[in-house]
């Protein structure tokens, strides 16, 4: 069975047997006397819920509020004794860090030390491809690969779907089809997170707790269903991180309506869009933002080379980068 934190019950339940923080940190004291290192399975604000190096979770607090953690770090701890607690004192070096864009373009923390994002989308709800492309933008600059996986593929996929999924398997990202339901392609979604710290994402209701429960069976993951008028309702209320049977970590988080990449984050000349970054070579201008620019090898594209849908996606996001940066 998958280690999981045990939780103390609030305001909403979460899943794992109900103990108290204290209780937590009481069972996992003599693996922190080994060893200070964990890692982040699932943080709540100061509030976090590690897994030590060398067994045991705990429930550990945040020390300062410069110390921003998120599920996935890897921070060092401390039991402090005297209020009977674990505390986070240290954050170790990240990688394939994902971060999302607040009100004013400054970078989130979702997600760290993550080598596959898996963007998942499905027939219903009808796929937003611009919010793909988002996750995708994001990853490519933050040097994470990318899949993009279609869910409940037993239900059948349109035309539309069908050239967008070609069009990603041009770019590189590895369009995969699994069904959780009828376990369609889970062998080769198996496969493809072996040894992986990986990540899912996408809209509300694709699918992703379904998912997660057919990878990890143990995994407690609520299951959603959709809504009378095929929109998504969230079924996941915080990031959790679950190790994966086969070796390596996923971590589910919740289902977005939109999503917008860091701004600061994204590459300034082509937004982690990479056919834009291929095609900018033979712009006239080496600043070329491919808006209006005469000479643009980009805008000569659309429609051939650059699929019409991905350059209004650049675009969008474009503008969005201009009014927040």
């Amino acid at each position: 069975m998958p280690k999981r934190f045990p939780v103390k019950k609030s305001g909403h339940d979460g899943p794992g047997a109900p103990l108290s923080g204290a209780a937590a940190v009481g069972a996992a004291n003599a693996a922190a006397d080994a060893s200070s290192r964990a890692r982040v399975i699932a943080a709540h604000g100061h509030m976090l819920h590690v897994r030590l190096e060398h067994g045991g979770d705990a429930v550990a607090r945040a020390m300062g509020r410069k110390l921003q953690v998120v599920c996935g770090d890897y921070v060092r701890c401390e039991f402090d004794a005297r209020h009977d607690e674990m505390r986070i004192v240290g954050l170790e070096p990240r990688s394939g860090v994902l971060y999302r864009s607040n009100a004013h373009g400054s970078g989130e923390l979702i997600a760290a030390n993550l080598s596959l994002l898996l963007v998942v989308v499905a027939p219903l709800p009808v796929p937003d491809f611009y919010i793909v492309d988002r996750y995708l933008a994001a990853a490519q600059c933050a040097g994470i690969r990318a899949c993009v996986l279609l869910n409940k593929c037993e239900l059948g996929i349109d035309a539309i779907t069908e050239a967008e999924l070609g069009n990603y398997a041009a770019l590189g990202f590895e369009p995969l089809r699994v069904s959780a339901q009828t376990a369609s392609g889970l062998h080769e979604l198996h496969t493809l997170l072996h040894g992986q710290s990986a990540a899912l994402v996408g809209q509300s209701g694709v699918g992703k707790s379904s998912l997660l429960r057919a990878l990890v069976p143990d995994s407690d993951a609520a299951i959603g269903t959709l809504l009378r008028d095929h929109g998504g309702r969230h079924t996941t209320s915080a990031s959790w991180l679950y190790a994966l049977p086969q070796g390596g970590a996923i971590i589910d988080s919740p289902g977005v309506r939109d999503f917008a990449p860091a701004i600061d984050r994204l590459h300034d000349a082509d937004l982690g869009f990479t056919e834009i970054a291929a095609l900018s070579a033979h712009c006239r201008f080496g600043d070329c933002r491919h808006l209006r620019e005469p000479d643009c090898a980009v805008r000569a594209a659309e429609g051939g080379a650059l699929s019409a849908r991905r350059y209004e996606s650049y675009r969008r996001l474009r503008r969005l980068w201009e009014r927040l940066r």
